[in-house]
């Protein structure tokens, strides 16, 4: 049985085709699998990071951003550590349709989820949204904001560990009593546990990302430290 302190639940949303499932096959497998499919409803895989000497397990899902999913994907919001807001930094339909994933997040999602804003596909030459349009969006929404490249692996580590640490940073910044509330609330059946988040207090920062139909399939894969299964 692998060994953890902390188990997080990070959730990607956003339009079709911004590059949610490449970002999290960057990040779990190291790879960018060319011509990537849309996601069919909901998919996740897990991979264990080290930050600041703790074993950490994320959780991350990758939802489908077609709107006939909508409703599956609307229920993973609820029990989310960190919610990951996509958009593609050529398209710019996907950056006009961040209000209304937006007002998805605070209709469904936990009023305290840490929200960050990531402008995908920097290696575009293409680009239609400025970084400073990101940034200026991000602020204006309490959001965190990163560009990255899944393609290039640019900023793709960094996001999901700063992410980490940061949930962390808030999850030993309870008191005792809140703690010890929030890991008997999130208690797993192997023993080890999940923590709620404390407040989101702070914003975007362009040189640190966290510092300052109705159906799915059911396959599933998995490697040392990556578990896929869709639903």
């Amino acid at each position: 049985m692998e060994e953890y302190k902390f188990l997080f639940k990070i959730v990607l949303v956003g339009n079709a085709g911004v590059g949610k499932t490449c970002l999290v096959r960057r990040f779990t497998q190291g790879l960018f699998p060319p011509g990537q499919g849309a996601t069919i409803g909901v998919d996740f895989m897990i991979k264990t990071v080290e930050v600041e000497g703790e074993k950490i397990k994320l959780q991350i899902w990758d939802t489908a951003g077609q709107e006939r999913f909508r409703s599956i994907t609307q229920s993973y919001y609820r029990s989310a550590h960190a919610l990951i807001l996509v958009y593609d930094i050529s398209c710019q339909p996907t950056f006009d349709c961040l209000p209304d994933w937006l007002r998805e997040i605070q209709e469904y999602a936990n009023s305290k989820v840490l929200k960050i804003l990531v402008g995908n596909k920097t290696d575009r030459e293409d680009r239609e949204i400025p970084t400073q349009i990101g940034e200026e969006f991000a602020k204006q929404h309490d959001m965190y904001f990163l560009e990255t490249s899944a393609k290039e692996a640019e900023n793709v580590e960094r996001l999901f560990y700063e992410i980490a640490a940061e949930l962390i940073g808030q999850a030993r910044s309870k008191n005792g009593s809140s703690a010890a509330a929030a890991v008997a609330a999130h208690r797993q059946s192997d023993g080890n546990s999940s923590i709620g988040l404390g407040s989101f207090s702070v914003k975007a920062a362009q040189s640190n990302c966290c510092g300052g139909s109705n159906s799915s399939s059911n396959n599933s894969s998995s490697g040392d430290n990556n578990t896929s299964q869709a639903g």
